[in-house]
C-alpha cells in the first residue's frame, strides 16, 4: 500500500490540471479579434479579459437579462461612444446606462460634426491654453471652435419647451439624443452619438451627478435666465432601483458591466440595496458583474471594490459570484475588445426599449413597496 501524501491527493492533483492545456497555435497575422481573445488570451490579464468577454456573450447576453452598462472616465472624447457603445446600443447589447455627465457632453461633439483629434500628452500645457487648445491626455480639441460652440448648441437645446419642468436625467437625455441624432442626419454622418443612439433605441441614460458637467452648468446658467428646468435625483434613484427590480422578476435576470467606476459604478449597483434595504422587498442582487478598471482594491475607493465586496452589501448575489469577474485593464482598450467579440459572436438582441416603460416599472415597484408599508411612515416613539 503506497502511503505517499502525493498519492493519497492524486485525484485532487489530476483535477486541479485538468483545465484547458496552455498550447495556443502560433498567429499567422489573419486571426479576427475574437479568435485571438479565444486563442491566445491563456493566462494573466489576458486570461481575465478572454473570461470576461465570454460571461458577456455566452450569459449575460440571453434574452431573459437586463444589461445595464455604467460609463467613466474620459471615453467618449477617445471615439469609444462612436466605435463600441453605439453598435452595442443598436446591436440590443445595452438595455440602460449610468454615465459622467462629462461622457455625455463630449458625446455631443460628435453629433455636431465638432473636430478632436490625435495629439500627443507632452505638449507644454502652458502653450495650449495660449492658442485655445483644450488638452484630454492625448486628445486635443479647439475651446473655441467645439467647445464653446457646443455649449451655445447646448444652451438653445435647454430653452426648448420640452426642457422646461422636473425631469429625470433619462428625460434629459432623451430630449438631448432627439436633437443629436437631427444634428448627426442634418451634417450627413453615419451614427457616431451615444445619446442619438440611446434616442433611437429607448434606452434610458441616467447620470449620478447631473450638475457635474459641462451639461449641468449650462444649465445652471439658463436659471439666471429664468429656466424652469429642474433635475430630479430622487426620480433617477427610483426609476434605475426599478428597472433592476423588474429585470428580477418572472425568472428575469440583471447584468452589469462596469467602465472604470467612481459615481456611476455605484449608482449602478445601488439599485439592489435600495430594493431590498430601504424598500424592504428583498432581492438578491445582481445576478451578472464584470469590470474593467485600473483601480486596486486595497485602497478602499470603491472604484476598485471587488464583485465580493459588493456581496456584502446586498449589490451582487452571492449564489452568483463566480459569474463576477474583474479585469484589471484600461478601459480603451477593453471595450474596442469586447464590442468587437460581441458583435463577432452573438446575433443582434430585440431592443428592450426599457426608456418608454420606466413609469410602468416605477408603479410596480411604488405599488409593491406600499402594499407592504403602507402609504404612512412609522414614527418611532
Amino acid at each position: 500500500m503506497n502511503n505517499c501524501p502525493r498519492h493519497n491527493h492524486k485525484s485532487e492533483h489530476d483535477m486541479l490540471l485538468s483545465g484547458r492545456r496552455i498550447l495556443p497555435p502560433g498567429m499567422k497575422g489573419n486571426e479576427s479579434a475574437a479568435d485571438l481573445i479565444d486563442q491566445c488570451f491563456l493566462a494573466y490579464n489576458a486570461g481575465r479579459l478572454r473570461e470576461a468577454v465570454q460571461l458577456f456573450t455566452r450569459k449575460m447576453l440571453a434574452s431573459d437579462v437586463t444589461v445595464g452598462i455604467s460609463l467613466a472616465g474620459a471615453l467618449t472624447p477617445a471615439g469609444l461612444g462612436a466605435s463600441c457603445i453605439v453598435p452595442l446600443i443598436e446591436a440590443g447589447f445595452v438595455d440602460w446606462i449610468v454615465s459622467t455627465g462629462a461622457n455625455l457632453y463630449h458625446d455631443l461633439h460628435f453629433a455636431f460634426n465638432y473636430k478632436l483629434v490625435a495629439g500627443d500628452f507632452r505638449y507644454d500645457d502652458r502653450h495650449l491654453h495660449e492658442v485655445g487648445v483644450v488638452r484630454i491626455y492625448d486628445v486635443l480639441l479647439s475651446l473655441d471652435e467645439c467647445l464653446i460652440e457646443t455649449d451655445r448648441r447646448v444652451q438653445q437645446m435647454l430653452v426648448r419647451p420640452e426642457f422646461q419642468g422636473r425631469l429625470t436625467t433619462a428625460e434629459l437625455h432623451h430630449y438631448m439624443g432627439k436633437y443629436a441624432a437631427e444634428a448627426e442626419e442634418q451634417a450627413g454622418l453615419p451614427h457616431v452619438s451615444v445619446l442619438a443612439a440611446a434616442y433611437r433605441c429607448g434606452v434610458p441614460v441616467y447620470t449620478s451627478s447631473p450638475g457635474d458637467s459641462t451639461i449641468g452648468m449650462v444649465a445652471a446658467a439658463e436659471r439666471f435666465r429664468n429656466s424652469q428646468l429642474v433635475l430630479d435625483p430622487l426620480a433617477d434613484v427610483n426609476e434605475t432601483a426599478a428597472i433592476y427590480y423588474w429585470s428580477k422578476q418572472e425568472g428575469r435576470r440583471s447584468a452589469v458591466v462596469i467602465f472604470g467606476g467612481g459615481s456611476p459604478k455605484n449608482f449602478v449597483l445601488q439599485t439592489a440595496p435600495h430594493v431590498t434595504d430601504i424598500l424592504e422587498i428583498e432581492t438578491k442582487g445582481h445576478d451578472y458583474f464584470l469590470q474593467f478598471t485600473d483601480a486596486r482594491p486595497d485602497t478602499g475607493g470603491l472604484s476598485g471594490a471587488t464583485p465580493q465586496e459588493a456581496v456584502s452589501w446586498g449589490k451582487v448575489d452571492p449564489d452568483r459570484v463566480p459569474d463576477s469577474v474583474v479585469c484589471y485593464i484600461d478601459s480603451t482598450v477593453a471595450m474596442p475588445l469586447l464590442t468587437s467579440y460581441a458583435l463577432t459572436r452573438c446575433s443582434k438582441r430585440p431592443l428592450k426599449r426599457l426608456f418608454e416603460r420606466r413609469e410602468e416599472f416605477v408603479r410596480q415597484l411604488r405599488d409593491e413597496f406600499l402594499r407592504r408599508h403602507g402609504s404612512s411612515p412609522q414614527v418611532s416613539e
